[in-house]
């Protein structure tokens, strides 16, 4: 049985919807990991709607020599696989050096699991039952901030205190220590930045770093909060304040 529901208009993309391309206008690769026939059949179908190249695998093994051979933008990665799990798979991705955004899949509701996933170093996560448009909305979002796109600005170093953010090379550093992100995490700090000493919603910063406009969760943003604060705060003082009832504010350490 496959767990996912499908949206009233999932038969027709609205026309008016740019389509998301690479910037020499080669289309945008996915991998889709699932051991569910029917589902990855829908979604390779959905995928292809929006113009982009999408192979499937249904096995985590497949998936990691369709990783390093397809080189894809995106994956999305079913946590349950019939040999290595979902995790792993990721794992073995970053390995290689891929920093491809991921967006799993998880029929498993639990706080604990989809932290788990996080964690792991996935960008986003969906839970079974789901709807096609709510995967590709996500998916969109996901890829956009994953792509280098070249800074309007003449210097594209946001700086505030000892934290410097290259929004060009997408490079992090604090006090001079290079500090790894993921996409989102980057996207979410980049936000936070561009904001200093501001208190910034759960709602704009869900609004503004995962583009929802079907209800996003709050707690995703508490998590990726959470993950920012290991690893720049981390044996530092802080930079990243919560305030009670309001929100999330970013400022130079005192």
């Amino acid at each position: 049985m496959v767990s996912m529901t499908r949206p009233a208009a999932a038969d027709a993309a609205p026309q008016s919807r740019p389509r998301l391309k690479h910037p020499d206008g080669s289309p945008i690769r996915v991998l889709v990991v699932d051991d569910e026939p029917t589902l990855t059949d829908l979604l390779q179908m959905a995928l292809r709607y929006e113009g982009w190249e999408v192979k499937t695998a249904a096995d985590g093994r497949r998936a990691l020599a369709l990783a390093r051979e397809f080189r894809p933008d995106a994956i999305v990665l079913d946590m349950m696989l019939p040999d290595i799990d979902g995790m792993q798979v990721l794992s073995r991705v970053r390995q290689d050096g891929q920093q491809t955004a991921v967006l799993f899949l998880t029929a498993k509701d639990s706080l604990e699991d989809r932290i788990n996933g996080l964690t792991a170093g996935g960008d986003d996560y969906v839970t079974k039952p789901f709807s096609l448009e709510e995967l590709v909305a996500r998916l969109r979002g996901l890829i956009r901030r994953s792509m280098l796109t070249a800074s309007e600005e003449e210097d594209p170093r946001l700086v505030v205190g000892d934290l410097v953010l290259d929004e060009d090379s997408h490079e992090v550093s604090r006090d001079g220590e290079q500090i790894d992100l993921t996409a989102t995490e980057f996207e979410l700090l980049r936000y936070l930045m561009r904001n200093p000493r501001r208190v910034l919603s759960k709602t704009q910063i869900l609004d503004r770093v995962w583009n929802y406009d079907f209800g996003g969760k709050s707690s995703v943003v508490e998590i990726y909060i959470s993950y920012l604060r290991r690893k720049i705060d981390a044996g530092r003082k802080p930079m990243i304040h919560t305030v009670r009832g309001a929100g999330y504010m970013l400022k130079a350490a005192e």
